[in-house]
């Protein structure tokens, strides 16, 4: 999981408030980086933070009053929350040790349970993910192939926890109870190769957000109103779902199945390997 902010919008600005701020005091921008949680990521706003890890912004007027203000701000919160505990330390989120800087394929925490997949992806641009977005550092393509493929999603579905009726994925229960594949070199490269096709086609609608291109690829539901009819007729993305349902067929081979996208047979399957892996315990 992310790093939770706990700073009542000192240290997180809306891109046109950090825009702002550039022009009052270009020297923050050493400071400053993309910040998201998960609707960020899906919808594809736009946020960034102060990310105030190295010394040297202390001589910033800009920063230091966002820093203190910050700091009166924890110090006047519930001693027991994590906003109160974060006082002396008011130019940083809580931590989070087990971040790695750099690569990492990002995860939603909740997502709209109209979508056949969870939008999952890679960011390479440095942003720094909030406490509702998961991260797994050091992601190879095949990771971002089998986590977006319908075996994935199916075991989500059955395991995951309900935010009203959204998907709401948790590491201990979703992904630490997941069972992997052990593909042979050949599945794992024909995984890799359409999970590459996954993202090809999503670079060829550079612009659209993750939540417009999922949505898309996704039934209508049946009380959809007729605005979304309107949107949805409007834009297509079958190349994108081409693409996943070439993907969700890789990773049934790389199981050792062929269900055809039968999403009770592959659920059932991933139960038996859940119950032969855990047999020992």
């Amino acid at each position: 999981m992310g790093f939770k902010p706990a700073e009542h919008g000192y240290l997180i600005m809306a891109e046109g408030e950090f825009k702002a701020a550039l022009m009052q005091e270009p020297d923050i921008e050493k400071w400053v980086r993309p910040f998201s949680m998960g609707g960020d990521f899906i919808k594809g706003d736009k946020r960034f933070c102060l990310w105030l890890v190295e010394e040297g912004w202390e001589s910033i007027p800009y920063i230091q009053n966002r820093v203190l203000a910050c700091e009166q701000w924890r110090s006047e919160q519930t001693k027991t929350g994590d906003a109160y505990k974060l006082k002396d330390v008011p130019h940083l989120f809580r931590q989070n040790k087990k971040f790695v800087d750099g690569l990492y394929l990002a995860v939603p925490a909740v997502s709209s349970e109209k979508r056949d997949y969870v939008p999952v992806g890679f960011v390479t641009n440095g942003m720094i993910p909030g406490n509702q977005l998961y991260v797994i550092s050091n992601a190879e393509l095949y990771h971002f192939g089998v986590m977006t493929s319908q075996f994935h999603n199916a075991w989500m579905r059955v395991v995951a926890g309900r935010l009203e009726m959204r998907y709401r994925y948790a590491s201990d229960i979703v992904y630490n109870n997941f069972v992997w594949p052990d593909p042979t070199d050949e599945q794992r490269e024909r995984v890799e190769a359409c999970a590459q096709a996954v993202l090809d086609a999503r670079e060829a609608h550079e612009g659209d957000s993750l939540a417009m291109m999922y949505d898309g690829i996704s039934p209508m539901p049946a009380d959809a109103s007729e605005s979304d009819l309107k949107k949805f007729d409007q834009r297509t993305y079958d190349d994108l779902l081409t693409a996943h349902r070439a993907l969700d067929a890789a990773v049934e081979a790389a199981y050792g199945v062929d269900f055809g996208g039968d999403e009770e047979r592959i659920v059932g399957h991933l139960l038996k390997l859940y119950v032969r892996a855990t047999a020992g315990e």
